[in-house]
């Protein structure tokens, strides 16, 4: 599913990342591998998961090490996975930012529990909600699916990473450089041309009348606003 979230799985043992890989893949996630710290930087840097599964015991760097590195870098939210089953280690990662602590061996449908939670604690984080409804539009950002009068509408990863950042902050006016930065991570993919290709195509598949848009509305100069939200 091309709008899953983005889960990265950093553990040093292979058959854990194969046991995650594989139950994260059938939940549909968009599943990444590391077995280092620095091949798990190397990955936020390049993926920007949304969840990170990490393992304590890493070979180049003590996960407890990590967790304010991602910080810096990500909004991830942390979940540890670990063998370590210390109410210390716990207490420590959570201290550090973990938004939760699975202990080793673990089971994989409670697992896939905490990612949901994580996930939902993300947007919390973030400002946002886990799903809104916009007119006659809902909007999941947690299952990334959105649905106008009861029927699911397709959108594209950039379409609904547009559409995800506008409803983050419901009535608030999204900037263009926030947006830009949100769908287009590199620098020199920025320009406000392709963010108005984008929202024009997302008004013909969520407004009634794309040229008398009531959902996504536009600030001139400014950005844009979700507009029509419910409570």
């Amino acid at each position: 599913m091309s709008n899953s979230a983005r889960i990265l799985i950093v553990d040093v043992e292979p058959h854990i990342r194969r046991l995650l890989h594989g139950t994260l893949t059938r939940a549909d996630y968009r599943v990444t591998e590391a077995g280092s710290a620095r091949q798990a930087m190397a990955e936020i840097e390049a993926n920007a998961p949304d969840v990170v599964l990490l393992d304590l015991g890493l070979p180049d760097r003590d996960g407890l090490e990590l967790l304010p590195l991602i910080q810096q870098k990500s909004k991830a939210a942390v979940l540890i996975v670990s063998a370590r089953d210390a109410t210390d280690e716990k207490v420590a990662a959570l201290d550090l930012g973990a938004i939760d602590y699975v202990t080793k061996p673990f089971d994989t449908e409670e697992l896939l529990a905490r990612v949901r939670v994580a996930l939902r604690s993300r947007l919390v984080a973030d400002g946002g909600r886990a799903s809104i409804e916009a007119g006659d539009v809902s909007i999941d950002l947690v299952q990334r699916r959105i649905h106008k009068k009861g029927e699911e509408v397709h959108l594209t990863p950039k379409e609904f990473a547009v559409v995800a950042e506008l409803a983050r902050f419901p009535g608030r006016v999204i900037t263009h450089d926030k947006l830009l930065a949100a769908v287009w991570p590199r620098d020199y993919e920025r320009h406000i041309e392709y963010l108005r290709v984008i929202v024009r195509n997302i008004r013909q598949k969520l407004e009634d009348d794309a040229t008398v848009p009531a959902i996504i509305v536009n600030e001139l100069g400014v950005g844009y606003r979700l507009m029509g939200v419910a409570g």
